[in-house]
């Protein structure tokens, strides 16, 4: 019954490593691969700069790789109408750098040593300078998202970067309260992630001319596909292999960061439980860590977390119907399914 109650709410490494980490993933990317390889060499150059420090900041983590989903996204959905890879690189290149952008700011906040497997920017050179590396790197993406000349994808992106924020600070503010709802998550992730992946879905058709009803159909995929992106996510936090996550798990316990699996686990317990008291401290140990994964997954609030998830995708799917049945939208499909099934 609380699935079907979720479900409602729904309806309302070294540098090597890194390379090899992106290759693996461009596999899945099908007829687009070789234009990722390409928005790829323009990251590289889109952080290059006059001051040595701040581009071998920006540039190493570019170094430790990534899914690359936002100008994913955005290309493929320019294939559903006049495909021009030379405007659609700019958008690409941008979505990329807001990204990472707001990753150097997250490493910041949470005080992270490893991403990806390599260490942070904020691990090398300090909180100051990282500060300044991921503003460098936003202010690239303003350049490029100019130079495309197009008001409307201004606007979005415009839009978005301010809700990316919203999500952000609401997390800080919420951070360790254990009476965060359902409700509550859904904000956070649909701010911190799924906005984007929606945006470059847009983005990506209007940039190609797409027929509106192309566009609308296009954003509504990446947003529920961006919310079931963030749910994996939060899932992989408390389940996955720490090698191929690249992290340590259990860091959004640590963080104070209530995830579904931890809201479904406390409504399982109680709020006058060992598990709400480790989630409301402050200050634990790796045993304590331990410990509050054990209680969520005995809870059975992985697989109902799961279940959510899964949701979001068939929802995501059902936006597809609209479009034109050929291998761009069969590989929409697939990426959808690589979303909600993926190990890191």
């Amino acid at each position: 019954m609380e699935i079907e109650y979720i479900y409602l709410c729904v309806q309302a490494v070294d540098e090597k490593k890194g390379c090899n980490y992106l290759m693996n993933t461009w596999n899945i990317f099908g007829e687009i691969s070789s234009d990722l390889q390409l928005v790829e060499k323009e990251l590289q150059e889109a952080v290059k700069g006059p001051i040595p420090v701040l581009e071998e900041a920006s540039s190493h983590l570019l170094a430790a790789g990534g899914k690359r989903l936002r100008p994913a996204f955005a290309l493929i959905s320019g294939k559903f109408s006049n495909y021009d890879l030379k405007k659609m690189i700019p958008l690409a290149v941008a979505l990329e750098l807001i990204h990472m952008a707001s990753l150097v700011h997250d490493d910041v906040i949470d005080a992270s040593s490893t991403r990806r497997g390599l260490p942070t920017v904020r691990a090398k050179w300090g909180n100051r300078m990282s500060m300044h590396a991921g503003d460098h790197i936003f202010a690239r993406s303003l350049q490029l998202i100019h130079s495309i000349g197009n008001r409307e994808i201004s606007g979005i992106l415009a839009t978005t970067s301010v809700k990316m924020c919203e999500g952000e600070i609401q997390q800080i503010l919420t951070a360790f309260d254990i009476r965060q709802t359902i409700k509550d998550y859904f904000y956070r992730i649909e701010r911190k992630t799924a906005l984007l992946i929606a945006a470059s879905c847009r983005c990506g058709a209007l940039a190609a001319g797409a027929e509106r009803a192309v566009v609308r159909a296009l954003g509504r995929f990446g947003h529920y596909i961006g919310m079931a992106f963030q749910i994996t996510d939060d899932i992989l936090d408390l389940t996955a292999d720490q090698k191929k996550l690249g992290k340590p798990i259990g860091g959004d316990i640590r963080q104070g960061i209530m995830t579904l699996p931890m809201i479904f686990a406390l409504r399982y317990y109680g709020e006058n439980s060992r598990l709400a008291e480790i989630l409301a401290a402050r200050e634990k140990g790796e045993k304590e860590i331990k410990e509050a994964i054990q209680l969520i997954s005995a809870a059975g609030a992985i697989e109902k977390t799961r279940e959510i998830s899964r949701r979001f995708v068939e929802k995501g799917l059902r936006e597809l119907a609209i479009l034109p049945v050929n291998p761009t939208r069969d590989l929409l499909e697939k990426l959808a399914h690589f979303i909600n099934r993926r190990n890191y």
